[in-house]
C-alpha cells in the first residue's frame, strides 16, 4: 500500500510535465496549418491573376526593373522590355518610364540605364523614355515613378512586369493611390525564369509586403527590399 501511494504522485507529476509538451505540439501544428493555408492562398492569388483584354491605351508604361547581367538586361528583364516594346509598337502608349536603381552585382549602370540602352537598340527614341534611377524595390519603383508621370501629365498608365509579380505590384500601386481606373498592371508569362523558384520567392515577398503595409499604416517603418 505504501509503495502504491508513493508511485501515484510520480504519475501525476509526469502528467503535469507532459501536458505543456502536448500544448506546444498543438501550437506548432496550428502555426504550420495557418502557414500552409496562407501560402496556398497567396499561390492562388498569384497564379490566378488575369490580364485585361483588350489592353487599354495609355499615356505611358512603367517598366519595373530587374537585374542586369554585365550591364545588359537579364533574360527575365528582356522579357519585360520585349513585352513593353510590343505594346509600344502597337500604339498602346507613347512613353516609357524605366524604373530601377544600381544593382549590387558588379553592374556599372542602373537598371533603368540598361533598359534604355536595350530599347534604344530596338529603335525607341530617347525622347520617349524617362529614367527613374533610384528604386531598389517594387515599392520604390512605383513610389518614385508616380511623380515622374504626374510632372508630365501622364494620367493613364500601364505597369509592365511578369505575371507572378503583377498581383503584388497592383496592390502596391493601390496603396500608393494610383487611380485604379487609369492604371493597368500587365504581367507576362516567362519562358526563361524558373516557375518554382519565382513563385516561392513571390510568396515570401508578398508576405513581407503585407507586413510592411500594416507597419506603414501604423507609421512604424518603410519597406526596404523586394
Amino acid at each position: 500500500m505504501k509503495a502504491a501511494a508513493v508511485k501515484r504522485p510520480a504519475k501525476r507529476g509526469s502528467r503535469r510535465k507532459f501536458r505543456p509538451f502536448v500544448l506546444f505540439l498543438r501550437i506548432c501544428a496550428w502555426v504550420a496549418a495557418i502557414g500552409a493555408f496562407w501560402c496556398a492562398y497567396l499561390l492562388w492569388v498569384i497564379s490566378g491573376y488575369e490580364l485585361p483584354k483588350p489592353v487599354p491605351k495609355a499615356d505611358a508604361a512603367i517598366v519595373l526593373g530587374a537585374s542586369l547581367w554585365s550591364d545588359q538586361p537579364s533574360p527575365g528583364l528582356q522579357e519585360r522590355l520585349d513585352y513593353a516594346f510590343e505594346l509600344y509598337k502597337q500604339g498602346l502608349f507613347g512613353h516609357f518610364i524605366l524604373s530601377g536603381g544600381l544593382d549590387h552585382n558588379g553592374s556599372t549602370l542602373t537598371e533603368a540605364e540598361g533598359m534604355r540602352n536595350y530599347l534604344t537598340a530596338k529603335g525607341v527614341p530617347a525622347a520617349a523614355m524617362v529614367l527613374e534611377n533610384d528604386a531598389r524595390s517594387t515599392y520604390e519603383n512605383l513610389l518614385f515613378s508616380k511623380p515622374l508621370a504626374a510632372k508630365r501629365g501622364w494620367k493613364r498608365l500601364l505597369v509592365v512586369t511578369h505575371d507572378f509579380h503583377a498581383p503584388r505590384s497592383k496592390e502596391i500601386a493601390e496603396y500608393l493611390d494610383y487611380p485604379s481606373s487609369n492604371t493597368t498592371v500587365l504581367g507576362r508569362k516567362s519562358k526563361v525564369l524558373s516557375v518554382a523558384y519565382n513563385y516561392s520567392r513571390e510568396v515570401l515577398a508578398f508576405t513581407k509586403w503585407k507586413v510592411d503595409e500594416q507597419l506603414m499604416r501604423l507609421g512604424l517603418r518603410l519597406p526596404d527590399s523586394f
